[in-house]
């Protein structure tokens, strides 16, 4: 072949090679735009899920901007004065700054540690009650916390745990004088971390009772042949099974970290045990409902999802190390 030819052919076949990635794009986009043609119904359930979405979580992303304006409602949003980082470093250089973010983190890192074993081991423990009856008695007796609103818990814990309530009359029926639970700083934070414990963990439980469903029961069965006990089967079999499952639980926990139970906080919070109950969450409701300082409290709401963010990247990356490449993101 002459040296024309040659060229003629490497040229033919350069052009080839780089219509075959846009012919392989091509054919998967037509793929796809038949799948979606043949599956639509499948979209039209998703798509109330995605509008309200857009309505209530992207939408008011555009509300962000006054945590860098000097917001009034005279000027709207758009015509109110650029102030720029002003309003973050008002909130940094505040004398209670670091015990706001201390106070945050925690109470939500202890609740967090204290809290995320509990559901696992409900969802073990029911894992083993083999009467159908008994099994649905005992969910619906530890769902149930779950339906009660937060402001009805943060009551029964007032009328529980007054000084005439019923734990104040046993603590002076064994000797002891009455304690003040509610307004003394070192009581908040069991009681907050407890209650929350108490109304979540039987709900949360849930997940990983549905994940232990696809166990298959012939490894139990074979197990227990080899001689293996209750708590070798739980560690070998179970365990793995919902591995995943709590990998994804504890990297969406660590991602609402610091935004955490700020309802409860507030209802629980007042001037004599604010020592450990001011967390940054009353710290906005304080500052932007009570004073309506509408741009600082954007500000320190904005920083603390920022702080969110973080920690959920951060976790993320760490349970990818640990758990065999399996994440979020």
């Amino acid at each position: 072949m002459s040296i024309e030819g040659e060229e003629k052919l490497q040229q033919t076949s350069g052009i080839t090679q780089n219509k075959r990635p846009e012919a392989r794009n091509r054919i998967g986009l037509m793929e796809k735009l038949r799948y979606i043609k043949n599956n639509y119904w499948l979209y039209l359930f998703v798509l109330p899920a995605v509008v309200l979405t857009i309505i209530f979580k992207y939408l008011p992303m555009y509300g962000v901007l006054i945590a860098f304006k000097d917001y009034s409602f005279r000027k709207g949003i758009l015509g109110s004065d650029w102030v720029g980082f002003h309003h973050f470093e008002r909130f940094f250089n505040a004398p209670n700054f670091e015990q706001l973010l201390f106070n945050t983190l925690q109470l939500n890192i202890y609740g967090l540690l204290l809290g995320f074993p509990v559901p696992i081991i409900l969802a073990l423990m029911l894992n083993q009650v083999r009467k159908a009856a008994m099994k649905k008695n005992i969910q619906l007796f530890l769902y149930a916390p779950n339906f009660i609103s937060v402001v009805v818990v943060v009551g029964m814990l007032f009328v529980l745990f007054s000084p005439t309530g019923p734990v104040n009359q046993l603590v002076v029926a064994f000797g002891g004088m009455p304690l003040s639970f509610m307004s003394e700083p070192e009581y908040f934070r069991p009681m907050y971390i407890l209650s929350g414990i108490w109304q979540g963990a039987g709900w949360s439980s849930i997940i990983y009772v549905a994940a232990l469903a696809n166990v298959d029961p012939e490894l139990h069965n074979a197990a227990t042949l080899d001689g293996a006990s209750l708590l070798q089967r739980i560690r070998h079999i179970d365990l793995p099974t919902i591995r995943p499952v709590i990998a994804i639980m504890i990297i969406l926990a660590a991602g609402g970290i610091m935004a955490g139970g700020g309802d409860k906080a507030i209802l629980m919070w007042n001037e004599m045990n604010m020592e450990k109950s001011d967390v940054i969450s009353t710290y906005v409701y304080r500052i932007g409902f009570q004073q309506a300082n509408y741009s600082f409290s954007a500000a320190v709401e904005l920083f603390n999802t920022i702080i969110n963010l973080i920690m959920l990247f951060t976790v993320n990356f760490i349970v990818k190390r640990v758990n065999d490449g399996d994440g979020i993101v």
